[in-house]
């Protein structure tokens, strides 16, 4: 049994009221504004929140005040200018008004597996605690899809039952936040190294900081990077590797997306106490349990890669290593696309058996003009099936196969399932 709050047009309220109490729940309070449901969440916080998506009940107050609670917050929208409102908040449990109370809890359970272990006190895991999985994405210049493939695992991993921690760690300006659709007016990775810098940096304000993209298919969390390359600085190696520890005790796989220089600076500063340009992409690959060395599969592309590579294994400590070649196409490489790629990789580079991405521009675009993932813009894309293949046989651990529930962690306490 949950209780509920509402905030709802009387019409909804009422049919809602006896769907919800029919089910087995109870209704806690009956307000009209975000304001009253703010201070009675205060008093006495719920496990639902469900309003309506209008300015007067829904604001971002409002938004933060559950976050910060672990309350399911679920909008009801009537019409499309409602919707926009709930998006524009970062909002995405959304039910029309015509929904019923069985809707409302659909909506609860996909958007309930988030990427949160149960709380634990301090930053980081200590002997014998569980650890989550670090998986570091990195490509060299020339736009292989770094981001794309990065986005990409997170939201398989997500799809797999995984509780997941998406990070922009890109110090020449990140794309995570625009790609999803999220605002980055404040980026959550940046803040996060500062507390983490202070040694505050705690299961419950990677929570507060990171923003969490809802699907059906996956929900997962997303520390946004910063949008201006002059913020690079805030983004040193000692901060940088103590916000990925700590991600490890609060997610069971912190994806990180970096940027394309692995350059050390030591040779062109002056100062061996300066802060170094690539110390977030160097440091987020040796803190990796697995690098995910992304290429794009045409000439120019594959001829980068390859010089990349060598100063890539040369900074690697213990991780594995996995190649994705990006984009491959006959129109760029000539006829059996995929195996002249390969072959050049094995003969030129010593690399063996890489994961081959199929160019998809269509379902790319789709996913960019909506601002969500491929798995929720174009499920059966050639590309998005081979990253789901990449991460089953590559990234997923063996026990997280079969079923897509298995190891799912919730927020709060979730509406029992259907008998």
């Amino acid at each position: 049994m949950s209780t509920v709050a509402l905030a709802l047009e009387h019409r909804i309220e009422d049919r809602l009221i006896g769907e919800l109490v029919a089910a087995g729940h109870t209704v806690s309070a009956r307000l009209a504004t975000a304001t009253e449901m703010i201070a009675s969440i205060e008093r006495m916080p719920p496990h639902i929140v469900l309003v309506q998506s209008t300015r007067r009940q829904l604001t971002a107050a409002l938004v933060s005040a559950c976050d910060g609670r672990g309350i399911h917050l679920v909008a009801v929208a009537a019409g499309d200018l409602e919707r926009k409102h709930a998006a524009a908040l970062g909002l995405y449990e959304v039910v029309d008004a015509a929904a019923s109370w069985s809707d409302v809890e659909q909506t609860v359970r996909a958007a309930g597996a988030g990427p949160l272990r149960p709380a634990a006190s301090g930053a980081g895991g200590g002997p014998g605690e569980e650890s989550g999985s670090v998986i570091t994405v990195w490509g060299p210049a020339g736009a292989p899809g770094r981001s794309t493939i990065a986005v990409g695992i997170a939201a398989e991993l997500a799809a797999a039952g995984r509780a997941v921690l998406l990070i922009d760690a890109d110090c020449y300006g990140g794309t995570i936040a625009p790609a999803l659709g999220m605002l980055d007016e404040s980026p959550g990775f940046a803040a996060a190294c500062r507390l983490a810098a202070a040694d505050a940096l705690d299961n419950a304000e990677l929570e507060r900081l990171s923003q969490h993209y809802i699907s059906g298919h996956g929900s997962f969390r997303v520390l946004t990077g910063i949008s201006r390359p002059d913020r690079w600085p805030e983004l040193s190696a000692e901060r940088v590797r103590d916000t990925v520890r700590a991600a490890r005790a609060w997610a069971q796989d912190i994806v990180i997306d970096t940027g394309f220089s692995i350059e050390s600076d030591e040779e062109i500063s002056s100062d061996l106490f300066a802060p170094r340009r690539n110390a977030a992409t160097r440091t987020a690959i040796a803190e990796a349990d697995r690098v995910v060395a992304v290429g794009a599969a045409d000439p120019i592309g594959i001829s980068r890669f390859l010089r990349a590579h060598v100063e890539l294994l040369e900074i690697m400590e213990t991780g594995a290593l996995s190649v994705v070649m990006n984009r491959v196409r006959s129109s760029a490489v000539g006829v059996d696309a995929g195996g002249q790629v390969t072959s050049t990789l094995a003969r030129l580079g010593g690399i063996a058996s890489p994961a081959l991405v199929p160019h998809d521009q269509n379902a790319a675009d789709a996913a960019v003009l909506a601002g969500r993932t491929l798995r929720d813009t174009a499920l059966n894309s050639p590309a998005r099936v081979a990253l789901e293949r990449f991460v089953r046989a590559q990234l997923l651990p063996q026990e997280a196969q079969p079923a897509r529930e298995r190891g799912r962690r919730r927020r709060g306490r979730l509406l029992p399932r259907p008998a």
